[in-house]
């Protein structure tokens, strides 16, 4: 008898530890999403209003889909790391 209630006490412990871990790796999540498409607008704003030449301008445009290409793959990749967990 005492040992199933120190059992019982011990699994649910461990389900409200993995519950509270699920929502902070969710809501980590969310935060990266936000970050990135406010980082996304910002970079088509400059990007429309580029006073530069044709090639600045493009250059300018193409590092932006590289830095954001980096940052997605950067957060799936932590975001995998935490499914794994």
């Amino acid at each position: 008898m005492k040992m199933s209630l120190i059992a019982l006490v011990f699994i649910t412990i461990s389900v409200v530890a993995c519950n509270k871990q699920d929502t902070l790796e969710k809501v980590e999540a969310s935060k990266n999403d936000v970050e990135r498409a406010a980082n996304e607008a910002v970079n088509k704003i400059d990007e429309a209003t580029c006073m530069e030449s044709d090639l600045e301008c493009l250059a300018e445009k193409a590092k932006n889909r590289v830095e954001e290409g980096v940052d997605y793959v950067e957060d799936k990749a932590e975001e995998a790391v935490d499914k794994m967990d």
